[in-house]
């Protein structure tokens, strides 16, 4: 398609080979400069111009985004102010584009009576689109989200830059790191600009913009700061600051807390009652008043007790359950005596506690198992040969409803697929469907099979996690406590032990035996997206969107070290039956090799030109499987790091892989479709 860039078509998109626009007759360029491609309009700047999608040539068919400049002022000072602010719009963002997290300056032209800005395009997703996906926000997102966008601020500011039009649709989420960033300067003027008074206009968004930018036309770091508060306001509580405004005017900002879903900490809410003063002298005046209140120590004693106890800074890998480290309180005109012996009795309770969790899982791991939901072999297969490449034997019919999350049991037999809220259960020897389980109140994110294969694990947006009798399809119990929804899940190589992780950034522990919490883990700043345990179930691998692995010990909680070397989300991670190497497997399109006792990368394995979504580890331990948005599955050698063969057939990218007991068969699945690959020698 080709797009008419006369900023008054009604319907610029006209079919390829055509000279003039079919609906204006305007001619239509198919490059700009020799170099862009225009695809489609992004939005109507009112009488400014338009924003476009573009492709640009020299760089394999980027994407770019394009803004043109079409003023439909009266008079020749307007426009020829409005050519001098662009003119100076293209050299800020030359200047701003030096940020990470702000689009860079790509190309700044003339042509055909209008003038071209051209910009970085930031693959990704707006954060009024998250919200509209029910993600559900709390004060560590807003938390988050503030730390990572007010150094932005700063930086901005300190070049004389007002953004003028902070809101959830003009911040990012970038897809390849999960950072958030901040886009559409074209309401940006600087501080010494009064051109828009003079012009008689007010920028901003209504609601989001404050009372001295929306009366006077002026602006300040400020304002900008209102509107930020504004933003993450919308966020924590799905009201829209513009119904309010219609509604109330500012009075809202007095009581913005009955507004409130969820309890919000109080350093958080402490720096959004300071964020959203209505009068900007009683407002933050600077992004580094907002930061220094937000990493000012607000949380009261017992939090900081407890995060002691489920987050502390890495040490060497241990060999053995780590005992309670003694801590001595030394009280100076603070504390009274009452106080310190509780306090001593506190720290007393945690160590029974944490005495009694620890003893709890390395017991688990030698007692007899008498449940019969869980009662694996704890044996690995005897020996099996080493496969180093499968054909394809047989493809299951194709659903006409998107696949979002896939389990496989051990042998091979059934294959558990969740689509929206609603699990099916396959046979696939025959293909067929064998049971529909509807349980869950919103859609299914996750889903796992025992090691035993008797036991089918589900988790879920609407926060729980269920046990399933694989066999009979009957609900066996629900687990709660998470805050926000289930990522993903994953058993221990007995069966005895789940663990979870959820969008509120925290893991918990399941005693299978029990059907009881074991624990809580927390430290990653960003969601967990990935999860693995070690065979000997002393540590946990854990994978974010942060880009970091971190190992922690079981029995306690305790973070034993960080793992650092992905540029992006670790997507999918393994560890070997030995529990002597970690695969991680990342949207960089690359898999690492990591030693598991010391933490160091061992190599890289490239050859994926997509994210790596999925990985599976053949039982021998020797061949490493992964599979790719590329829509390939590609088979390694563990021991040399080398590419052994690659498999095609999906139409869309591969979301799960797993190998059966013996490793002769792989199966794999995509949203569409579900394959199954016989190893041949």
């Amino acid at each position: 398609m080709i797009c008419c860039l006369n900023p008054d078509c009604p319907n610029p998109l006209n079919p390829d080979g055509k000279k003039l626009c079919q609906t204006c007759s305007t001619p239509l360029v198919p490059l700009l400069r020799n170099r862009f491609r225009v695809i489609r309009v992004l939005s109507d700047e009112g009488g400014f111009g338009r924003t476009y999608l573009a492709e640009d040539i020299d760089k394999l068919d980027e994407n770019c985004v394009i803004k043109q400049l079409a003023p439909k002022f009266q008079g020749t000072w307007a426009i020829s102010k409005a050519m001098e602010l662009f003119q100076k719009e293209a050299e800020r963002l030359k200047q701003l584009g030096e940020h990470s997290q702000i689009p860079t300056l790509l190309a700044y032209f003339e042509q055909d009576n209008y003038m071209f800005l051209v910009q970085q395009f930031i693959n990704g997703h707006n954060l009024l689109k998250e919200l509209q996906w029910k993600v559900s926000y709390n004060s560590a997102d807003i938390k988050e989200i503030l730390l990572s966008l007010l150094p932005v601020l700063k930086f901005i500011h300190s070049r004389g830059v007002i953004h003028r039009d902070i809101k959830p649709q003009n911040i990012i989420r970038r897809e390849s790191d999960g950072r958030v960033c901040l886009i559409d300067f074209g309401s940006s003027k600087q501080l010494t600009a009064r051109v828009q008074m003079k012009m008689g206009t007010s920028i901003g968004s209504h609601g989001y913009s404050p009372l001295e930018q929306i009366r006077d036309g002026a602006a300040y770091p400020a304002s900008d700061l209102f509107s930020l508060g504004a933003t993450c306001f919308h966020l924590l509580t799905g009201t829209s600051p513009f119904q309010l405004w219609m509604e109330h005017g500012y009075s809202w900002v007095k009581n913005w807390r009955k507004y409130l879903r969820i309890a919000v900490d109080r350093d958080v809410a402490l720096v959004l009652d300071g964020l959203l003063e209505k009068d900007i002298k009683h407002r933050y005046q600077s992004a580094d008043e907002v930061i220094k209140d937000l990493t000012a120590d607000l949380e009261p004693l017992p939090a900081l007790v407890m995060e002691e106890i489920v987050a502390t800074p890495p040490q060497p890998l241990p060999t053995q359950a780590p005992t309670a480290p003694k801590k001595y309180v030394k009280l100076i005109n603070v504390f009274t005596v009452i106080f310190a012996i509780a306090l001593l009795g506190l720290g007393e309770f945690w160590y029974r506690q944490y005495r009694h969790l620890e003893s709890t899982i390395s017991s688990s791991i030698n007692r007899p198992n008498r449940n019969p939901l869980t009662n694996p072999s704890l044996a690995p297969p005897k020996s099996p040969p080493s496969w180093e490449n499968f054909s394809l034997t047989k493809t299951l019919p194709a659903t006409s409803e998107s696949i979002t999350s896939f389990a496989f049991s051990p042998d091979g037999s059934t294959i558990a697929t969740a689509s929206d809220a609603t699990i099916r259960l396959w046979n696939t020897k025959t293909g067929r469907e064998i049971s529909t389980l509807n349980s869950h109140s919103q859609p299914v994110t996750t889903l796992a099979i025992s090691p035993n294969g008797q036991t089918l694990v589900s988790g879920s947006e609407d926060r729980t996690i269920k046990l399933w009798n694989l066999a009979t399809g009957q609900e066996i119990r629900t687990l709660g406590g998470h805050s926000n929804s289930i990522n993903t899940v994953v058993f221990s190589v007995d069966g005895h032990i789940l663990a979870d992780s959820s969008r509120d950034r925290t893991i918990k522990l399941w005693n299978l035996l029990t059907r009881e919490e074991i624990l809580t883990i927390k430290g990653h700043r960003k969601i967990i997206t990935s999860l693995a345990i070690a065979p000997n179930k002393q540590i946990l691998a854990s994978g974010s969107a942060d880009s970091t692995i971190k190992l922690w010990h079981m029995a306690s909680g305790k973070q034993i070290r960080t793992l650092k070397g992905h540029l992006g989300t670790v997507t999918s991670l393994g560890i070997t039956p030995n529990g002597k190497i970690l695969v991680s497997g990342s949207n960089d399109n690359t898999i690492k090799l990591w030693n598991l006792e010391s933490g160091k990368q061992i190599s890289t394995l490239k050859g994926h030109v997509r994210r790596v979504n999925t990985l599976a580890i053949a039982p021998d331990g020797k061949i490493l499987v992964s599979g790719s948005d590329d829509k390939t599955i590609k088979l390694w050698s563990l021991k040399s790091g080398k590419k052994i063969a690659t498999l095609r057939g999906h139409e869309q990218g591969i979301r799960a892989l797993n190998f059966t007991q013996d490793g002769k068969t792989l199966i794999s699945g995509s949203r569409n479709a579900m394959k199954i690959w016989q190893a041949v020698r």
